[in-house]
C-alpha cells in the first residue's frame, strides 16, 4: 500500500511549536466531507474554561466552501488595480488594447485580435521571447482578415461568420483555438466583460490568498479557483484586474521567490499570515507541490522538404504539414516530421521519411521526383513538460520530374515561399 499523502496545515490560528502534518488516508471521508483531493485543513484554537489554556485542532474544510468575504472583494480590487496602475509592464500589445477608441469597432476589433495573438504565444514561452515575435506577426498580418487570407482556421471562423469579432467569452469559444482562458482574456480586456481568467500565476495567488494547498492540477481545485476568481473580477475594469493579478503572480508573487514586502494584498494573504505565525509554515507551501511525472523520452526524424522548379530556385516551396486535430501540438503546422522507434542511424531516418512522402503525397524520392540536394542539418531538442524530443534534421531539396504544373502539389494555389498540404499524421 502506498505511503498516505500529507498537507501541511491552513488557517492556522495559533503559533505551534512543532511541525504539524495530517495524514490523509486517516481523514473521515463521509457525506459532509469531499474526497481528499478537494479538501483543505483548517487549525482552529479552542478556547476552553478560564486556567485550561488552548488546545488547537483539526477540521476538514471542502474547498467549495472557500470564498472571498463582502469586505475582502473591494480591498483586493483597489488595492491590485492602484498597484497595477503604477507597475504595469510596457508591453507591445498592452499598448494596443489601451490606445483604441473603444467608441469604435474596427478599434476593439484590433484590440481583440491583439490580446488572442499575445495570449495564444504567451502560453508558448516567456514574455521577452514573445514581444518581438508578437511585433512581427503583426507587422505582417495587422488584422484577423490579413490573417485569415493566411488559412489559418480560428481566424477564416470569425471572418466566414460575418467579419466581427466574437464579444463575450461564451462565443469566443465556440471559435476553434480558443478555450475559455484566452475567451475571458478577450472577453474581459478588449469588450469589458465581467469574466475571469485563470492561468499559473493566477492559480498561485488566489491559493496564496485563502491558503488552500490543495493539488492545483486536480480538476475540481482549478473549477473552484475559477470560482474565486470569478467573486474577484472587477465590473467597472475586468480586464486591467485579469492582467493585474496575471502580472502580481509573474512579477511578484513568484513560486519560489515571492517578494512579499512589496505586495500590495498582503494583508489579504492567509498564506503570509500562517508564514508568520507558524515557523513550520512557508508562503511557497501554496499550492501544494505536484510531483512531476518522469518525461518520455521521444525521437523524429524531421525534413524540411523544398520544392523547386528545375534551373531555378525563385520559385521554390516548402512542404508543411498540419497536424492532427488532438494530441501534442493539436493542430499546429510542422515541417515533414516522422516518430522514430528510438535512436535510429542516418539510413533508417532517411528510410521512415522517404516512405511518408511516398504515403501521404505521392513523392516517390526515386520515380516521381529528383533529389536536388539532401544533407543533415544537425540535432535539436525541445523539452516539453512530459516528453523530451530529440530531433534529427535535415534538408530535402526536391525537383518534380515532368511538368511542375502536373503533381498534385502543385494543384494548391498558395504563393510562395510556403507549400501548404493537409494531412493526417
Amino acid at each position: 500500500m502506498a505511503d498516505p499523502l500529507h498537507f501541511k496545515t491552513h488557517y492556522l490560528a495559533g503559533k505551534l511549536h512543532t511541525p504539524l502534518t495530517l495524514s490523509i488516508s486517516n481523514l473521515p471521508v463521509g457525506r459532509h466531507h469531499s474526497p481528499p483531493t478537494t479538501a483543505v485543513l483548517r487549525m482552529k484554537k479552542r478556547c476552553r474554561q478560564a486556567g485550561s489554556g488552548n488546545k488547537p485542532t483539526l477540521e476538514v474544510v471542502d474547498i467549495e466552501d472557500i470564498s472571498f468575504s463582502n469586505k475582502e472583494i473591494p480591498k483586493i480590487r483597489a488595492s491590485l488595480l492602484e498597484w497595477y496602475d503604477e507597475n504595469r509592464r510596457d508591453l507591445p500589445w498592452r499598448r494596443i488594447s489601451s490606445g483604441q477608441d473603444d467608441a469604435h469597432v474596427e478599434d476593439r476589433e484590433r484590440k481583440a485580435y491583439a490580446v488572442w495573438v499575445s495570449e495564444v504565444m504567451l502560453q508558448q514561452t516567456r514574455v521577452q521571447t514573445v514581444i518581438d515575435y508578437f511585433n512581427r506577426w503583426m507587422e505582417k498580418w495587422p488584422t484577423i482578415h490579413h490573417l485569415a487570407q493566411a488559412s489559418i482556421e480560428g481566424a477564416k471562423t470569425v471572418v466566414e461568420g460575418g467579419g466581427e469579432f466574437p464579444k463575450t467569452a461564451s462565443s469566443l469559444q465556440m471559435v476553434k483555438g480558443i478555450g475559455n482562458y484566452t475567451a475571458g482574456a478577450i472577453a474581459s480586456i478588449a469588450f469589458e466583460e465581467a469574466v475571469p481568467v485563470v492561468d499559473g500565476n493566477v492559480v498561485r495567488v488566489i491559493a496564496r490568498l485563502k491558503a488552500i494547498s490543495a493539488n492545483p492540477k486536480n480538476s475540481a481545485t482549478v473549477k473552484n479557483i475559477w470560482k474565486l476568481a470569478r467573486q474577484l473580477v472587477d465590473p467597472k475594469r475586468p480586464g486591467d484586474f485579469n492582467q493585474a493579478v496575471m502580472e502580481l503572480g509573474a512579477t511578484v508573487c513568484s513560486p519560489a521567490a515571492p517578494s512579499c514586502s512589496t505586495c500590495p494584498i498582503s494583508r489579504q494573504c492567509q498564506a503570509l499570515s500562517l508564514s508568520r505565525s507558524n515557523e513550520s509554515v512557508q508562503v511557497t507551501d501554496y499550492p501544494m507541490k505536484v510531483t512531476k511525472a518522469k518525461q518520455r523520452r521521444d525521437y523524429s526524424a524531421v525534413s524540411v522538404v523544398e520544392i523547386v522548379e528545375e534551373g531555378s530556385q525563385s520559385d521554390s516551396r516548402y512542404l508543411l504539414v498540419k497536424r492532427p486535430d488532438q494530441g501534442l501540438l493539436a493542430g499546429q503546422w510542422e515541417f515533414t516530421s516522422v516518430l522514430l522507434d528510438g535512436e535510429a542511424d542516418l539510413a533508417s531516418r532517411r528510410k521512415a521519411i522517404d516512405i511518408f512522402l511516398k504515403q501521404s503525397f505521392g513523392l516517390d524520392t526515386e520515380k516521381s521526383c529528383k533529389v536536388v540536394l539532401r544533407e543533415e542539418v544537425g540535432e535539436y531538442v525541445h523539452v516539453f513538460t512530459h516528453i523530451r524530443l530529440k530531433m534529427y534534421v535535415e534538408l530535402l531539396i526536391l525537383h518534380l520530374k515532368g511538368l511542375f504544373t502536373t503533381h498534385p502539389l502543385s494543384l494548391l494555389s498558395l504563393p510562395p515561399p510556403i507549400f501548404l498540404f493537409q494531412t493526417q499524421v
